[in-house]
């Protein structure tokens, strides 16, 4: 991946999303990273099936951590 981009979030796809959608309300554009969906298409297995790692420019890195562990605080509540 692009040394602009730094990994923000990993988990499923579901809680993905939903930071996802957080951040685009906002303007902040995150990239997907699905391994497994990526193993699919490519004919291997994988053993992390759903789980995704989420990105972000480096530029919106200060704005978007504090989404981010908004979105787990909920979760954890």
């Amino acid at each position: 991946m692009n040394n602009d981009y730094v990994k923000i979030f990993s988990g499923t796809f579901i809680i993905v999303q939903l930071v996802v959608d957080r951040l685009d309300s906002v303007g902040i554009t995150a990239i997907v990273k699905d391994e497994s969906e990526s193993a699919r298409m490519a004919g291997f297995g994988s053993s992390f099936q759903g789980f995704q790692e989420l990105y972000v420019s480096k530029e919106e890195l200060e704005h978007a951590v504090p989404i981010v562990e908004a979105v787990k605080g909920e979760l954890e509540a």
